[in-house]
């Protein structure tokens, strides 16, 4: 496994729609490998390719330590309520705001090995997966940012 380098805010590969995965490859099974040891070595909760400067559909969430959830052209397919809370990412360090995300979720994913699965994940886990998949589609936490946090 190996370390990559975090996208910063402002490159303009994290404002870019990414490409559906069409085949699971053992690059991609690296690739997943690479970015769950790059998010725990920043300490974050989640982090999507283009933030490691890949315009591929997948990311990773793991917000309860050794839960790892890998997604693979990740679609929301059910949201519900809604919560108003902090979010920061690893792409615009020091910066947090108030977002307005739902308060449930449930993803339909593929993983490492081609296979569909869901889950459904309330409050820290719906807004990472959220954030996580705005990513994929060119959007920051900044877009649905509702009031900074100094």
């Amino acid at each position: 496994m190996a370390k990559l380098k975090i996208v910063k805010h402002g490159d303009e590969i994290l404002r870019k729609v990414c490409r559906p995965v069409e085949q699971i490859t053992p690059r991609i099974v690296t690739l997943l490998d690479d970015m769950i040891e790059t998010m725990r070595d920043a300490d974050g909760c989640g982090l999507a390719a283009p933030q490691v400067g890949i315009l591929r559909r997948i990311a990773v969430v793991e917000v309860e330590e050794g839960q790892v959830i890998e997604l693979i052209n990740p679609k929301i397919i059910a949201y519900a309520g809604e919560q108003r809370e902090q979010e920061g990412c690893l792409s615009i360090p020091g910066r947090w705001g108030i977002t307005k995300r739902p308060m449930h979720v449930t993803v339909r994913a593929l993983n490492r090995h081609g296979k569909v699965f869901e889950v459904s994940g309330s409050e820290l886990l719906a807004r990472a997966l959220c954030h996580e998949i705005d990513h994929l589609d060119g959007k920051l936490f900044l877009d649905c940012m509702i009031e900074e946090v100094k």
